[in-house]
């Protein structure tokens, strides 16, 4: 269901429409638009709030854009801004017909059942989302509701990571190798210092967890799994409130809107959640 749904969420930090928004109010550069947006439900967080929740960025990239976003506009401002800038963005990708079809109105109903279904206890992301007014048109519905459940699933991944002893570095390094993903390229991404980046490694490999060459070992390969299980398993609970042919659906209608984010080129196709769309219902 992630795979189904996330392109659409990423949309709002992808698209020129937000991000001019963003630097219009003087909050210029990807990742400090980014943190003003999607942090802004948490009210004026401090850098070390963002940081602790968002878990696998570095300290100091936090704290060159946060607070400073906050003293160029408030919070509520920034809300403002990012469903304005999905609505368009939405809008120019999907075209007036896809916009007024039954199908897409259909889709935004499951999803929002399902966001409105998760449970949002220790999870302050998906909560400071869920408590936000809910749009009326479907596209921006269905971008809603994907909002408040990947920042559940996120949650819970935060707390999978607690649980297998991954501090924020770690688990990225353990991440990049379980996913062939290109280790210093994730590292500028989340801004982590070499040293850091390179202690992390040091740890990983003193836990049996990193062979010589930086790879996964089999126990790494096994904890990487736990994780995703256990982040799996706590996501579940808005999917089992709408049943799995509902999912099906939501999946099977959602499928060639993913599809004309992704041929637009509005969605990353390397990204740091090493995130395949899934743009047909197979």
């Amino acid at each position: 269901m992630w795979r189904a749904l996330e392109p659409v969420h990423v949309v709002v930090y992808v698209s020129r429409e937000p991000r001019e928004a963003c630097a219009d109010l003087g909050v210029k550069g990807f990742w400090p638009s980014y943190f003003a947006m999607r942090a802004a439900p948490l009210g004026a967080a401090s850098a070390e709030l963002v940081t602790a929740l968002f878990y696998n960025f570095s300290a100091a990239m936090v704290a060159r854009a946060v607070p400073t976003v906050w003293e160029a506009a408030a919070p509520e401002r920034f809300l403002e801004i990012r469903l304005a800038g999905i609505d368009a963005a939405l809008r120019r990708l999907l075209g007036s017909k896809t916009l007024a079809s039954p199908e897409l109105a259909e889709a935004a109903a499951i999803a929002q059942e399902a966001a409105r279904a998760a449970p949002t206890a220790g999870r302050a992301l998906a909560a400071a989302n869920a408590r936000l007014e809910w749009p009326q048109e479907p596209h921006l519905v269905l971008w809603h509701a994907q909002t408040v459940l990947r920042e559940h699933r996120g949650d819970g991944h935060v707390a999978a990571l607690l649980a297998a002893g991954l501090d924020p570095a770690e688990a990225l390094v353990l991440f990049a190798a379980d996913n062939a993903i290109d280790a210093d390229w994730l590292r500028e991404r989340r801004g982590w210092p070499e040293a850091e980046w390179a202690a992390a490694v040091e740890r990983l490999a003193g836990r049996d967890l990193l062979d010589g060459a930086g790879g996964p070992t089999a126990a790494g390969l096994a904890l990487r799994a736990e994780v995703e299980e256990h982040t799996d398993s706590l996501a579940a609970a808005p999917w089992e409130a709408v049943g799995a042919d509902r999912a099906g659906r939501l999946v099977e209608l959602v499928a060639p809107v993913v599809a004309t984010i992704v041929a637009a080129g509005e969605f990353p196709t390397v990204n740091p959640m090493a995130l395949r769309p899934l743009t047909t219902a197979g």
